[in-house]
């Protein structure tokens, strides 16, 4: 594990009540669901691409991006300062070369001056295999559903911990995916995972994801490649993105 993962948390006061869960778990979106616990984490964790990853953004080109509207043209987003920025609405964007089991890293920052609230701030996502999403929101003194919030895995697991920087600064994600497989006749024979640090804290160990995420359904798994493109979303909102780079992991123990 990176130095940088081994960050001496700090907890906040929380004053949410712990709370069980109604028969059937917590329907998606609710926002009954408790908040997890605030914790400062002491800053992002900064990691270097090691000599094995793929590196798909490195702050001076978008060539192994392209457009969600049409994979045969460029990415239509923009290059500020060695970082990508959301240019909304002109649709999200997804790697050339398609992935299954990997490692992700990558860097994001939420606009200021702060607009909205709720999911109207610093909205985005990582989309794994363009199908499963990690949360991106400007979570920094921002209430909204627990299931919606950074680091998020989208209408199904909030975070452990709320690991948030405020406004202007610089997050991290490092991603341990595991895809799913499937039967010949389509049956789910193993879920996809999920492992994610937010700012170097774990906030999703190893979860089983429900099937894919989505907005106010539950939508089942349905059988798809062994590999798809990874891909960020555009929610309207110029969030950036910076020093992303990938592994591909070897099949899973």
């Amino acid at each position: 594990m990176p130095r940088t993962l081994l960050c001496l948390l700090v907890a906040l006061p929380v004053t949410l009540a712990a709370q069980s869960p109604p028969a059937g778990g917590w329907p998606i979106h609710s926002l009954n669901r408790p908040r997890p616990p605030v914790v400062h984490p002491g800053g992002p964790a900064v990691v270097p691409p090691p000599a094995d990853a793929v590196v798909l953004f490195d702050g001076r080109t978008l060539d192994q991006w392209r457009s969600d509207e049409d994979s045969a043209a460029a990415a239509p987003w923009k290059i500020i300062d060695g970082a990508v920025e959301v240019v909304p609405g002109s649709g999200g964007i997804h790697t050339a070369t398609p992935f299954g089991d990997v490692q992700l890293h990558l860097e994001w920052m939420s606009p200021t001056p702060v607009v909205g609230e709720g999911q109207n701030r610093g909205n985005s996502g990582v989309f794994l295999m363009g199908t499963y999403e990690v949360q991106v929101l400007d979570s920094w003194e921002n209430t909204t559903y627990a299931d919606g919030q950074a680091a998020a895995l989208y209408g199904q697991f909030p975070p452990e911990v709320n690991a948030s920087l405020p406004p202007a600064s610089w997050q991290s994600y490092d991603i341990i995916f595991r895809r799913p497989r499937f039967a010949a006749d389509g049956s789910v024979t193993q879920p996809a995972r999920m492992t994610v640090f937010h700012n170097g804290v774990l906030v999703q160990d190893h979860v089983a994801l429900l099937g894919p995420t989505s907005h106010m359904v539950r939508t089942p798994y349905a059988r798809h490649p062994d590999r798809l493109p990874l891909g960020l979303q555009d929610h309207g909102t110029p969030v950036r993105f910076r020093n992303i780079w990938i592994r591909p992991l070897g099949p899973r123990p």
